[in-house]
């Protein structure tokens, strides 16, 4: 993917977690955090910078893959950062830059409380 400059502002990562919400969202917390070191995934190189802090998590339950359907939602509202999260598809994106995130409850998108206690 190369180097990306960010332009200051409120980002939206669209992933998914089938095999476990809840210990997913705490390894990417904790990468945020420093805490955790590895790099898996796009998502990684961001949370590491100084500069990032994780506002709130959004989620939408399902048992089945949804993340690319939810992109292309997320993409009407914001401008994607090309290629980012997306290596295992053929979106455009799964990071896009938004204005505000008032549109998530449109998309069935709720608030998820437990990661509450991580943010910074």
């Amino acid at each position: 993917m190369g180097v990306i400059d960010f332009n200051k502002g409120s980002y939206i990562y669209v992933g998914s977690a089938l095999n476990g919400l809840d210990s997913r969202v705490l390894r990417h917390m904790n990468t945020s955090e420093g805490v955790y070191n590895a790099i898996h995934w796009h998502i990684d190189y961001l949370l590491r910078e100084e500069s990032v802090r994780v506002e709130a998590v959004y989620v939408r339950l399902s048992d089945e893959k949804i993340e690319c359907e939810i992109a292309g939602k997320v993409s009407r509202y914001g401008s994607g950062v090309e290629g980012f999260g997306c290596s295992d598809c053929r979106c455009n994106s799964h990071l896009f830059r938004v204005k505000s995130w008032n549109f998530l409850p449109d998309l069935k998108m709720e608030k998820w409380e437990a990661a509450e206690t991580h943010l910074t």
